[in-house]
């Protein structure tokens, strides 16, 4: 399993989604992204963005004003797009 860590701490939204986005292009399916973040709306804007394009949330946690959201790329099978 190969695992990539993305730092979008001090960054506010949209900026984590967007950098999270941008990283999972790069990514093949089955590669998992853990995005550290300190904003508090990635908690929710992340896992929804996971849900529209098909990729799974691994774990969530929080611990010292610091959010790690672990995510799976998938690949969409009917457009053949991550």
């Amino acid at each position: 399993m190969n695992r990539s860590v993305l730092d979008a701490r001090r960054l506010l939204c949209p900026l984590p989604v967007i950098r999270t986005q941008d990283r999972v292009r790069d990514m093949a399916p089955g590669e998992q992204l853990e995005i550290r973040c300190t904003d508090p709306g990635a908690i929710h804007d992340i896992p929804a963005w996971c849900r529209m394009y098909g990729h799974r949330v691994i774990g969530i946690r929080e611990a010292s004003g610091e959010i790690a959201i672990t995510i799976e790329v998938v690949l969409d099978e009917g457009t053949g797009r991550r």
